[in-house]
């Protein structure tokens, strides 16, 4: 009978022990999730606030860039308005379609340029 409570006894102190156990390794897992998590943390908010202030510098940057940027496109409109590039750099569809656009007519798409020939191709 004694060995019995003993025994018993034993069995009890080992399922305590085992559960013990097992609560301090969960303790322990989630410590270092939380660690984990937390300098996870730290990290997206370091790399947050240098973003930040690299998107200042830039946009401070970008402020001061407007003029130059009005003044690039003024150029680029005057060097389309000279004749040279209306007349030699644009093919005969393309005149005839600004031509139309400068009219105030919508130009019609199915009408070629140029009419095709009317006799059979020429062999080589």
């Amino acid at each position: 009978m004694r060995t019995r409570i003993l025994a018993g006894l034993f069995a009890l102190a080992i399922s305590v022990a085992s559960a013990a156990g097992w609560l301090s390794r969960g303790w322990l897992e989630d410590s270092q999730r939380l660690t984990a998590i937390e300098a996870a943390k730290a990290a997206a908010d370091q790399a947050l606030a240098r973003e930040s202030v690299i998107a200042g510098v830039v946009e401070a940057r970008l402020s001061t860039l407007d003029a130059n940027e009005r003044i690039i496109d003024r150029g680029i409109v005057r060097e389309i308005q000279q004749p040279i590039y209306r007349n030699v750099c644009l093919g005969a569809d393309a005149l005839r379609l600004l031509n139309a656009a400068a009219a105030g007519r919508a130009p019609d798409s199915t009408d070629p340029a140029d009419p095709l020939p009317a006799g059979p191709p020429a062999a080589d």
